[in-house]
């Protein structure tokens, strides 16, 4: 029988691990494939560990990774696709925002030929409005300076094959955007449509300033037109200033009332300086990100696991 890793970054999850253990092996037991369920405890503070270990000791099929400290959701990503054996992978929030019945319908585009089953939220019903609002404009915006197109709504949960999972794996960039990587690699990929869930435990570690963080790391990530802007904005900057040191010099001259003009002076300096922040935050985006990629530390360090090595 082939085998379907479920791989699953779990953040202070302790009451939700069990509920959706049940619930995918309820929702799948028709599924022809041998379930593994790969946990990847990302330095929770609350008994996550405790009730995944639980869990493991009642359960053959049940791997867990434990970080020595928080690395954030991408890096318990990665590990878990690193830890994943099977010929088949997917990838869940324990919060079952991510219908497990779908695994079903998933399976079988699957089996149809496609490398890659995803899902997209047709709704955001329950979030609030203002971070609803940013999400469309980021995904008009990430798709309009980009090669890579991001479909709007797009969740991490898919289904995709041993191939696709290791040409994932291939991209070694510390500085990693899960939803534009799997939509870079390519590959037959077709998209399943659900209504948005709510949580049925527990409480989002997100919050409107860290997806604010995460939009812009993949604007970052996926999209050189943030550096092209600040390079036309400088120039355009340079230019105006030359035709407007030209108008004044030529108005003194002719005119001689140099002293005029004080409150353009002032407005122009600041608009200026503005501008050349702004250029230089940008750059000095991008030479963040070649600063951490170069000092080559690993996406995260394994605490205990379950797992044997190879």
């Amino acid at each position: 029988m082939q085998k379907l890793s479920i791989v699953i970054p779990a953040y202070n999850e302790e009451e939700a691990i069990e509920i959706f253990v049940k619930e995918v092996n309820k929702h799948t037991i028709d599924l022809p494939l041998e379930k593994t369920f790969f946990f990847v405890n990302d330095g929770s503070t609350d008994n996550t560990l405790k009730v995944i270990k639980q869990l493991s000791n009642d359960h053959e099929n049940i791997r867990y990774i434990s970080f020595s400290r928080n690395f954030g959701k991408e890096s318990a990503l990665i590990a878990g696709l690193e830890a994943s054996d099977g010929d088949f992978i997917t990838v869940m929030d324990a919060d079952l925002q991510d219908p497990p019945e779908m695994l079903n319908e998933m399976f079988v585009k699957i089996s149809e030929g496609y490398d890659v089953v995803g899902t997209r939220r047709i709704s955001r019903k329950g979030e609030p409005p203002i971070r609803s609002f940013f999400a469309k404009i980021f995904y008009k915006l990430i798709n309009n300076i980009s090669d890579t197109e991001m479909v709007d709504g797009v969740r991490d949960f898919r289904l995709m094959t041993r191939q696709v999972c290791n040409s994932i794996l291939e991209l070694k960039e510390n500085n990693r955007f899960s939803k534009g990587l799997f939509s870079w690699v390519g590959f037959k990929t077709t998209y399943l449509p659900y209504e948005n869930r709510e949580r049925i435990a527990g409480t989002t570690s997100w919050n409107f300033f860290g997806l604010l963080k995460y939009s812009i790391d993949g604007i970052v990530n996926f999209s050189e037109a943030p550096l092209n802007i600040a390079t036309f904005v400088g120039f355009v900057s340079f230019l105006t200033s030359c035709i407007l040191s030209i108008f004044y010099f030529l108005k003194t001259l002719i005119f001689g009332d140099a002293v005029q003009g004080f409150p353009t002076l002032i407005v122009l300096i600041l608009l200026l300086g503005g501008l050349q922040l702004l250029s230089v935050g940008i750059i000095g985006k991008y030479i963040a990100k070649i600063f951490l990629e170069t000092k080559k530390r690993p996406n995260y360090i394994i605490k205990e696991s379950n797992i044997k090595s190879n």
